[in-house]
């Protein structure tokens, strides 16, 4: 199969180890940083899927567990892999990586960008990669689970994007007025609508001479939205 992963990060197995890397990348990035504003909501928001498992609110929470943790590792992956040599990243990536210290861009842009790039790409990779290794395809209850998802998700938003705005990330946007128009067209449960519909078409070409092109296709699509987010 052909489907990408990039190098597995050393020590990351579980939800809580997804945390505690995540809980290291915001302390080793100064505030102002765009994969540091969006590493603040993803971590937000993997707590509460954390509690959403825990709580029972899945009718297979072996696989949402599991692709909890191999979505995070495709982030990690891509950044990984951009420190070491920025043209491997993944071009959705890329994006948020060479603007992440850029002036005029809002705490909220970066997030939204991150966002962009991970569910619109790295999301339906996850689904299909998770789901050849636990087993089983993309069934009804599996995609009633994904949906649930959402719920979770646009919960959390909010609340992150108050935090992006006020407080010490205020001094980081203080001067560059609202931005909150330019993303709000973003919408998360659109973007993972897509991405289930991508892990569709992934499952049905996976091995075959498409797999690739259809891939790249998406990989860079994805990163032209993410520059557009992030003018």
């Amino acid at each position: 199969m052909h489907v990408p992963m990039g190098p597995e990060p050393a020590g990351v197995h579980t939800v809580a180890d997804v945390v505690a890397r995540m809980e290291r990348i915001s302390a080793d990035l100064p505030i102002g940083d765009g994969v540091r504003a969006f590493n603040e909501m993803y971590l937000a928001t993997t707590r509460n899927v954390d509690e959403a498992i825990r709580g029972q609110q899945f009718a297979d929470p072996a696989f949402m567990t599991r692709l909890d943790v191999v979505f995070a590792t495709l982030f990690f992956s891509a950044l990984d892999v951009h420190a070491g040599d920025a043209s491997l990243a993944p071009h959705s990536w890329r994006a948020l990586f060479e603007a992440r210290d850029r002036a005029g861009i809002s705490q909220l842009q970066f997030a939204v960008a991150g966002m962009n790039a991970h569910i619109n790409y790295d999301l339906a990779r996850a689904v299909v990669l998770t789901a050849r290794e636990v087993g089983g395809g993309l069934d009804e209850r599996r995609r009633a689970d994904f949906l649930v998802i959402n719920d979770v998700l646009e919960r959390t938003q909010p609340a992150v994007q108050r935090q992006l705005l006020t407080g010490p990330f205020a001094l980081v946007d203080s001067a560059l007025g609202s931005h909150d128009d330019r993303v709000a067209a973003w919408g998360i449960r659109r973007a993972r609508e897509f991405a289930w519909a991508t892990a569709e078409t992934l499952w049905d070409v996976q091995g075959s001479s498409a797999e690739k092109r259809f891939l790249g296709g998406v990989d860079r699509m994805v990163g032209l939205t993410s520059r557009l987010l992030l003018r």
